[in-house]
C-alpha cells in the first residue's frame, strides 16, 4: 500500500496555485462527498486529500512569509474562491529567484492586477534546493509565468538536487527537452511536462473538433483559437516575446489531433488580448472550416467561458498523484503517457483515447514511458 501522504512544493503562488490548494481542501472536507470535478477519486490508492503543501516559492511581497493557505488570497490573485475554509499548511512562501520570470511591463502595470518584487535576497540554487530537502518535497510542481524560461530550469535542477519529481504545468520546455529528459531518468525521478492541459479548456476542445473532423472523414482545411483573459496570465503575455514556446505548445497541440498538418498559415492557436475586468475568466473563440462530401465547404464556430485556473486544477492533482505513484516504484524520467494525457506540449504527442489506455495501463502497473 502507498504512504498516505505526498509532500508536494510550489514554485509560484499564482491563481493556478491557488485554485490546487483550495481544491485539495474542497476535496478534503464537503467536497469530498461529492466527487465532481476529478477524473479519478482513488488513483493508486492516493486521494486529493493526501496532497500536502510543505513548501513554496514566489517573488511576491505581498505572498512572501505568508503560509500558503493566506498566500494564494493575495493580490493580484483574482481567481474565484471556490473553498473558503483553508486550513494553514505549515509551508511558508519563500522568497525565490526573479531571473527571467517578471517582465519588465508587469512592473508598470497598477499593482492589485500585476507583480511587484519583494526587496529580499534571492536564493541561490543550493539554498533552494536545500529548502525542498528539509521540507521533504517528493513533488515539485512550476506554476511560473509564461516565458520564464531560466526560471524554469532553476527549479527543475532544484528538484534534480533535491530527489524531487518535476511536473511542469507551464510552456517552457522541459520534459519534452532530450537534455532534461536524461537527467531525470538517470536520477530516477519522474518528469511531467509541459504545458498542463485544463479539465475542459479551448485546447482540449478544439482537439477534440480536430479529431471529430478526421474520424468523420472532413477535411480541415485552416482553424484558429484567439484567447482572452484578464488574469496575470494574459498581462504577462502582452509581452510577445515571452508567447513563443506557449504559441508553439498550444499549436502543436492541436496539429497532432488533425488528420494531416495545417500549413502554418491555415493555423493560429494562441493567447489573443488582455481584458482586465475578466479577471481570471477566459474566453475562447474557435472556428474550423473544412469539406464535407463532395468538397461542400462547413465551418463550426463556438465561444467558451471558463473560469481559467479552476480548470487546470483537478489536472495538475493528477499529475501529482501520477509522479508519486512513479516515486513509489522507482521509475524516474518522462512519463509519456501521463504527460500526452495532461499536457500540450509532450515530448510524444498521442491522440486523445490513446493518451487515456496509456494512463490506464500506468494506473494498472504498467510502464509509464509507453506511448501506445
Amino acid at each position: 500500500m502507498p504512504a498516505l501522504a505526498i509532500n508536494v512544493a510550489l514554485a509560484g503562488v499564482g491563481n493556478c496555485a491557488s485554485s490546487l490548494v483550495q481544491g485539495i481542501a474542497h476535496y478534503s472536507n464537503g467536497g469530498a462527498n461529492e466527487a465532481i470535478g476529478l477524473s479519478r477519486w482513488d488513483m493508486g490508492g492516493y486521494r486529493p486529500k493526501d496532497i500536502r503543501i510543505v513548501a513554496a516559492f514566489d517573488v511576491d511581497p505581498r505572498k512572501v512569509g505568508l503560509d500558503v493557505a493566506d498566500a494564494i488570497f493575495a493580490p493580484p490573485n483574482c481567481t474565484t474562491t471556490f473553498c473558503t475554509h483553508v486550513a494553514p499548511t505549515g509551508a511558508i512562501v519563500a522568497m525565490g529567484p526573479v531571473l527571467d520570470g517578471v517582465s519588465a511591463h508587469m512592473l508598470e502595470a497598477p499593482p492589485e492586477r500585476s507583480f511587484r518584487i519583494a526587496d529580499l535576497p534571492q536564493p541561490s540554487l543550493r539554498e533552494a534546493a536545500e529548502l525542498l530537502r528539509r521540507a521533504e518535497t517528493q513533488v515539485l510542481v512550476n506554476y511560473l509565468p509564461v516565458g520564464s524560461e531560466q526560471a524554469a530550469a532553476f527549479y527543475a535542477e532544484a528538484a534534480l538536487r533535491a530527489g524531487a519529481a518535476f511536473v511542469n504545468a507551464m510552456p517552457v520546455f522541459i520534459a519534452s527537452d532530450p537534455g532534461w529528459a536524461r537527467r531525470f531518468a538517470e536520477a530516477r525521478l519522474p518528469l511531467i511536462g509541459d504545458d498542463i492541459k485544463a479539465q475542459l479548456g479551448a485546447t482540449i476542445l478544439h482537439r477534440t473538433l480536430a479529431d471529430l473532423f478526421a474520424r468523420r472523414g472532413v477535411r480541415l482545411d485552416r482553424t484558429y483559437q484567439l484567447n482572452t483573459g484578464g488574469n496575470t496570465d494574459f498581462l504577462n503575455m502582452l509581452n510577445r516575446d515571452r508567447l513563443k514556446s506557449k504559441k508553439r505548445s498550444k499549436t502543436e497541440a492541436v496539429q497532432a489531433a488533425a488528420e494531416h498538418r495545417l500549413d502554418s498559415d491555415d493555423i493560429h492557436v494562441g493567447p489573443s488580448d488582455y481584458v482586465a475586468w475578466q479577471k481570471d475568466n477566459k474566453v475562447a473563440f474557435v472556428r474550423l472550416e473544412g469539406r464535407l462530401f463532395g468538397g461542400v465547404p462547413m465551418n463550426i464556430e463556438l465561444r467558451l467561458s471558463v473560469e481559467d485556473s479552476p480548470n487546470s486544477a483537478g489536472v495538475a492533482i493528477d499529475m501529482i498523484r501520477a509522479a508519486r505513484i512513479a516515486l513509489d516504484r522507482g521509475i524516474g524520467g518522462v512519463l509519456a503517457g501521463p504527460s500526452a494525457a495532461w499536457c500540450k506540449h509532450p515530448p510524444a504527442q498521442l491522440r486523445d483515447e490513446e493518451a487515456e489506455a496509456a494512463i490506464e495501463a500506468f494506473l494498472r502497473g504498467g510502464s509509464p514511458h509507453a506511448t501506445h
